[in-house]
C-alpha cells in the first residue's frame, strides 16, 4: 500500500464504543474482521459469561 494521508485511509465504527477508527498497518491482513478500536473495547465487549470462565 502506498503512503496516503490519514484522511484517505478507510475507517470503521467500533462495535463497542461506536467511535470511528482508522485503518492501521498491523490490521492490513484482516481489516475485514477488525471490529474494535482498541484492546480495551474488545475486552469490554465480551459477554459476562466469558469473564467468569477465565
Amino acid at each position: 500500500m502506498k503512503m496516503r494521508k490519514k484522511s484517505q485511509l478507510p475507517t470503521k465504527a467500533c462495535a463497542h464504543c461506536a467511535l470511528p477508527f482508522t485503518w492501521r498497518k498491523k490490521w492490513e491482513r484482516d481489516w475485514e474482521h477488525v471490529k474494535y478500536c482498541s484492546e480495551r473495547c474488545r475486552r469490554a465487549a465480551r459477554p459476562a459469561s466469558d469473564k467468569d470462565k477465565a
